[in-house]
């Protein structure tokens, strides 16, 4: 079991996103910074986000999910995490 299914409430996933940041770009944002606007993540790197965050709670991000507004912080990626394992649609 991974840090990231140790606990799946919201303060656990974004400790979890927070640590995966820290680890891969040297920086450690507030849970509500704009991970675009910053420059702390690219298009490119929210793909890495993506495999990640599938990877950790056994989810599936597609469709609609793959919006930019759902990658922006470090809140709205554990919003959407919580929402697709709550939902079923993992």
């Amino acid at each position: 079991m991974t840090t990231a299914n140790a606990g799946t409430g919201t303060t656990a996933v974004e400790q979890a996103l927070s640590a995966f940041l820290v680890g891969h770009t040297g920086a450690e944002p507030e849970v509500e910074q704009d991970l675009f606007a910053t420059g702390a993540i690219s298009s490119m790197f929210a793909m890495e986000l993506v495999v990640f965050l599938e990877d950790e709670y056994d989810i599936e991000i597609v469709g609609a999910e793959l919006n930019r507004d759902n990658f922006r912080s470090i809140r709205a990626m554990a919003a959407m995490v919580l929402r697709l394992r709550e939902t079923g649609d993992a």
